[in-house]
């Protein structure tokens, strides 16, 4: 059995990577936070089922999602996590919307869950090494 046979840890693999994409998307919003006309971008939590598999497929490589068809597609893109679309702008003159303030909380609350996970996920492979006796 290898350990991608396991659902906990395919769970957390999956929540990494879309800490790792939200992070990207995150850090584009903040990146563009002076440039006319943007709208800030953000990826829906992914959903897990009762075996800790992604509900809807969420798995594989991770590619940027194209928020509007007229947008440029990046090489090899699949997508794999949907984009939030939810979001209430304030606009600026310029028909920026990006709030630095709030794109700053929501970066560092995305660093703390990654680190969380990261523990989970290394503290799991610690009790997988002590139960097979290599820890």
């Amino acid at each position: 059995m290898s350990i991608s046979d396991f659902p906990v840890l395919a769970a957390l693999r999956t929540r990494m990577q879309w800490h790792q994409e939200r992070q990207r998307v995150l850090s584009e919003n903040v990146a563009n936070s002076d440039t006319p006309n943007f709208k800030p971008r953000d990826l829906v939590e992914p959903k897990f089922d009762s075996k800790g598999a992604a509900v809807g497929g969420t798995g594989g490589s991770l590619a940027m999602l194209r928020t509007s068809a007229a947008h440029i597609a990046p090489p090899g893109a699949a997508d794999s996590f949907a984009a939030n679309h939810n979001g209430i702008f304030e606009t600026r003159p310029a028909g920026n919307a990006v709030n630095l303030e709030d794109q700053m909380l929501k970066v560092s609350a995305n660093q703390m869950d990654y680190a969380a996970v990261t523990s989970l996920y290394s503290k799991s492979l610690g009790l997988l090494k002590t139960a097979i006796g290599k820890g």
